[in-house]
């Protein structure tokens, strides 16, 4: 297949999905079944027109995108809010992720007399962690605001879990293969080092964005990749775990006053969409319809055990320890989607040629399509019987630290007058708080963009945004203060 095919193809799957994901929201289904379907058809189906069978490339473009993914989750993360429940969600995304694995694994012994009790556990490893792509993205397209500080709860969850999920599979597959290595040893410098480089990535990696001062506004996006990348491959490269790396390097860099937050937020928010994209349609061209059938029944199986039997048992007791309401343990059982991680970690089956590789893969594949559709259609159902839907104004989900929606309420203008320190600086070289964002800059009868390389000039107008009005009315005084400084030492000079 020629390079104009491919490209011609990969349009059309972009914008297909892009129109098509607005009506798949409006009943509550992420667009990953989308993406999945279309892999499906374009690859091995009776209307495939693109041939795929290269295992190692497939995990190589899963591992991208989903680290993509894991850091967008952590650099969206907004920490104030998820903190109040963080003990929490590190219980449930640790030992619940435990908890769910083994459960899925017995289950899985059960029903499925064949496999082995290591590959019976492998399944519930695979499946025990639950989608942050699929969860939030349903509770956006609804604009939901879920009471009691559900909503970070879940977010924080969700976006840690998948590391532990997939320490515990990385495990197993070399215990199935006997690769000599110690399991104990594995999962302690998974942890240590997979947190330890994480965290350094992520604060060096703060002083060097604020430090450094690029010509080019778009190298600063360029930078934060490097960052990235950095962070997991150095994890990895020194055994640790590469996506708790990232995930903790995003949260860092994401709750931290750094230069063109605003453009990295929405950079991350469309680049994970495309890593989604991208890592489910690669995925589906794996699937083989046909072979699906065997895989059918144990997968709706353990499907509806970890919705209604695992996942409860692994959340119910965790949050009952930390006396948190019942209706909310219903409510965080019921959102445990199954998605990309899963579906990446049954692709690394393959690649380490497992004998039931292929039955593996096709039993996980059925179980996230159930449960994105049983659990994503019931979700607003669920939360609204519950009562633990916000009935004020939800236009946007407050919970990420994106700078858009109903994050910024509030507006003032800052007049830039005389003598005012300011004067002649660059918008990024502003010691302005994170909770405060420059809209527009009045300049005469221009309305300018605020571009971080733009200076202030004497008489401008910079029109904030702020959460509150006492944020605005803060900044308000620290510019305003400049002025004050100066004819201060003015003054004593005098």
């Amino acid at each position: 297949m020629g390079l104009e095919i491919l490209i011609l193809i990969g349009g059309i799957v972009l914008l297909f999905s892009v129109f098509l994901s607005k009506a798949m929201y409006r009943f509550g289904i992420p667009t990953l079944i989308l993406f999945l379907v279309m892999g499906m058809l374009a690859g091995n189906s009776k209307f495939g027109i693109i041939e795929f069978n290269d295992f190692k490339l497939a995990e190589s473009i899963a591992s991208f995108a989903l680290l993509v993914i894991i850091f967008s989750g952590g650099f969206d993360t907004n920490w104030k809010k998820a903190k109040t429940n963080s003990n929490v969600s590190i219980a449930l995304a640790s030992v619940g992720v435990f908890i769910t694995a083994f459960a899925v694994g017995l289950f899985t012994k059960i029903i499925i007399k064949d496999f082995t009790w290591l590959e019976a556990l492998l399944i519930g490893a695979i499946i025990s962690s639950t989608d942050a792509a699929a969860v939030f993205s349903i509770l956006r397209s609804k604009k939901l605001n879920l009471k009691n500080n559900i909503g970070p709860l879940l977010e924080m969850e969700s976006g840690s879990n998948d590391p532990s999920a997939y320490m515990i599979t990385i495990i197993l597959i070399g215990a199935i293969t006997n690769n000599g290595t110690s399991i104990f040893l594995t999962f302690f410098l998974q942890v240590v080092n997979g947190i330890a480089i994480g965290a350094l990535v992520g604060l060096l990696g703060v002083k060097i964005i604020n430090k450094i001062k690029l010509e080019v506004d778009g190298l600063y996006i360029i930078l934060s990749l490097g960052l990235m990348l950095l962070s997991f491959g150095l994890a990895s490269y020194l055994g640790g775990n590469g996506f708790l790396a990232v995930y903790l390097t995003g949260i860092i860099m994401g709750n931290t006053n750094i230069v063109y937050k605003a453009s990295l937020t929405q950079f991350f928010d469309g680049f994970s969409w495309l890593a989604q994209i991208l890592l489910f349609f690669t995925l589906g061209l794996f699937v083989i319809p046909s072979l699906l059938v065997e895989a059918l029944i144990p997968g709706i199986l353990i499907a509806l055990f970890i919705s209604f039997v695992a996942r409860p048992l692994a959340v119910i007791p965790i949050m009952k320890i930390f006396k948190k309401p019942f209706k909310d343990s219903i409510l965080v059982s019921w959102v445990g989607f199954r998605g990309a991680a899963s579906i990446v970690f049954a692709i690394f089956v393959f690649s380490n040629n497992l004998d039931k590789g292929t039955y593996i893969f096709d039993i996980v594949f059925v179980v996230a399509i159930v449960s994105v559709l049983m659990q994503g259609l019931l979700l607003v159902p669920v939360a609204k019987k519950l009562d633990l839907i916000e009935e004020e104004d939800s236009s946007s989900l407050k919970v990420f630290t994106d700078y858009s929606g109903a994050i910024f309420t509030d507006l003032l203008e800052v007049h830039i007058e005389h003598g005012n320190e300011i004067i002649g600086k660059r918008i990024k070289e502003l010691e302005i708080p994170d909770t405060i964002l420059i809209v527009l800059i009045k300049r005469d009868y221009e309305m300018i963009p605020p571009r971080g390389s733009r200076e202030i000039l004497e008489d401008d107008v910079l029109l904030l945004a702020g959460a509150t009005k006492q944020d605005l009315l803060d900044a308000d005084k620290k510019i305003k203060g400049y002025k004050r400084q100066i004819e201060e030492k003015n003054n004593t000079l005098k």
